[in-house]
């Protein structure tokens, strides 16, 4: 079933429902909505020439384009590619041409710099979302019931970062967001009749895709008019609007809390904060029930398996008299109900409980495999388990507590960094002999990124000339932070540079600033 039917349910069933708002107003309702996709769909395949299965990107910082965009290409059989706004220009190009994206949509404040790549690669296109030329594609007639797709057809292709230094386009079906959807009511949340889901966080991520639930029960789309969050506005639309839920980084719930702390604000109308996408820490938590009320849920998932491995539920985050109530705080919850997880061995056999093995999962939610790459996609799904690169272990009640991330990753701000990426970058300074980037803990960004470099012998190279460096080729978010200069860096014997060592110093550090 192609997932766009969700949206035709909606609008034959609920039409005066609200579907989209700016703020505090409403743009659409579902009537409306439902218009505009056929419309833009129609234009799409008749204007655009686009065909079935054709990839459409979108470049865009959250906008109510952005409801309309995404259902307009499910409508006419396309498949969506959600790129980071945050993102490099030559990190977008990458993207947009590793997918062969034929057309593309965004947003005004990125259309000169992305609009500079029309006519490379395969992209023809590129129209700015509420231009005349965008409008003028909803001058089309309208295509009355959504393209005719197959389960395992790809509806959404998510580039994640690799630990190769290039992102990897996760092809994630129809199949694989209704399972999604069909969890978050069983897992995560009900929705009822005039609730919302507030975007705070990117739409390319996670936030987008708990668009689903939330047309299926035709509730409202928010999107607040700042484009950077800003925990004022999210408290106002939530005196605005009632049963809102939405999506954060532990980073943006620490935000919340302070705000909260200090302005007193109305709380009736939140009424769940999911968060996921990096630690939170046990002491946070306490401090966001104690602050923001028993709305807490975490959610534990990747780009290969989204929004849909663990769940830790309400009841069992506000269970304080649960004599293990700690231990479960710093759990990410139990499997969710379309997936199996497992903790495995080196060769994928269950482990007992207790026992430290990778988190392995299979199920409806598991992507395809990796766009164009064959021998990554067998690699994470050998044995019919998605290898999650992720190490953990389960309780006797099946709670997963996660022991360390996969491989590398650093999370900050919510967002993913690859060290590989960043090192890769630092290493065309001519100066540069050696680099290795770690994170460390950041109280307000959850990890900050510490680049050790090494440079060559009678060579110089100043903080300001890498950080200028990184600015030329990877996003802002993703540049160090702090920069240290060694001599030689940490080794084992076969010459690989000992990050835990790293790590260790920076703790050290930190533990000595502290005392």
């Amino acid at each position: 079933m192609n997932i766009a039917h969700w949206l035709l349910r909606a609008a034959r069933v609920f039409p005066g429902n609200a579907a989209v708002s700016h703020g505090a107003r409403i743009v659409l309702d579902y009537a409306g909505l439902a218009h505009r996709v056929r419309a833009l769909a129609t234009g799409l395949r008749d204007r655009l020439k686009l065909a079935p299965g054709d990839r459409v990107a979108l470049v865009m910082t959250n906008s109510p384009y952005y409801v309309e965009a995404l259902y307009a290409a499910w409508w006419s059989g396309l498949t969506v590619v959600p790129v980071n706004a945050k993102l490099h220009r030559e990190e977008a190009a990458y993207i947009l041409d590793h997918s062969g994206a034929k057309a593309g949509f965004v947003t005004g404040d990125l259309a000169s710099e992305i609009g500079s790549l029309e006519g490379s690669g395969e992209l023809a296109r590129v129209i700015e979302a509420g231009s005349a030329e965008y409008e003028h594609l909803l001058r089309e007639a309208l295509l009355p019931e959504p393209h005719p797709t197959g389960p395992d057809d790809v509806a959404w292709l998510f580039y994640t970062s690799g630990t190769t230094g290039r992102p990897k386009g996760v092809m994630i079906s129809h199949r694989n967001l209704i399972a999604m959807t069909l969890c978050y009511f069983v897992d995560v949340d009900q929705i009822g009749p005039g609730d919302c889901v507030l975007h705070a966080a990117p739409m390319s991520h996670g936030s987008g895709m708990y668009n689903f639930p939330h047309v299926l029960r035709a509730a409202n789309q928010i999107i607040p008019e700042q484009t950077h969050f800003d925990p004022g506005e999210i408290f106002t639309l939530c005196r605005r609007f009632t049963g809102v839920s939405l999506f954060a980084a532990p980073t943006m719930v620490n935000r919340l809390i302070g705000y909260a702390r200090t302005h007193a604000p109305e709380l009736a109308g939140l009424k769940t904060i999911i968060y996921g996408g990096g630690p939170m820490y046990l002491e946070d938590i306490k401090q966001a029930l104690a602050v923001l009320g028993e709305r807490l849920v975490q959610i534990y998932g990747q780009g290969e398996c989204p929004m849909a491995i663990t769940a830790l539920a309400r009841e069992h985050i506000a269970a304080r008299g649960h004599p293990r109530w700690e231990e479960r705080l710093r759990s990410v919850g139990v499997a969710q109900s379309a997936v199996e997880v497992m903790v495995g061995d080196a060769d994928d056999r269950p482990l007992v409980i207790g026992e430290i093995g990778e988190v392995l999962v299979r199920g409806d939610v598991v992507m395809q495999g990796y766009w164009s790459n064959p021998e990554a996609s067998a690699q994470a799904l050998r044995n019919a388990w998605l290898h999650t690169g992720d190490v953990g272990s389960f309780d006797a009640d099946g709670f997963l507590t996660l022991r360390d991330r996969s491989k590398d990753l650093i999370i900050s701000g919510g967002s993913n960094v690859y060290p590989r990426e960043v090192e890769e970058v630092l290493l065309r300074h001519p100066a540069v002999a050696e680099v290795s980037v770690v994170g460390r803990r950041h109280p307000d960004w959850g990890e900050e990124i510490v680049a050790f470099v090494t440079l060559r012998p009678g060579k110089q190279a100043g903080e300001g000339e890498l950080d200028a460096l990184c600015l030329q080729h990877i996003a802002r978010f993703k540049r160090p932070r702090v920069y240290r200069f060694m001599d030689s860096l940490p080794k084992n014997n076969y010459g690989k540079v000992l990050k835990t060592q790293l790590r260790a110093w920076l703790e050290a550090e930190a533990s000595n600033q502290e005392s």
